[in-house]
């Protein structure tokens, strides 16, 4: 079960990092920064960038067993 989980971490980190670095219209990742740039402003894309990052990180940890249940 831990790399089920870990996979779908990994695809929603991907998903972050991809569409931040691509700055992408995808409507979903629209609301999300829109959301965001309240308080980061221009630099939503680069939050997005450095967070998708570490879900990735953290996906992968899971998946291996090493943090969670």
């Amino acid at each position: 079960m831990h790399i089920l989980w870990g996979c779908l971490i990994v695809a929603v980190g991907l998903f972050m990092s991809i569409c931040g670095f691509t700055k992408n219209e995808f409507i979903v990742y629209r609301l999300m920064a829109a959301r965001s740039k309240m308080l980061w402003g221009e630099n939503v894309h680069s939050f997005y960038q450095v967070v998708g990052i570490i879900v990735i990180a953290f996906g992968v940890l899971v998946a291996l067993g090493l943090i969670g249940g």
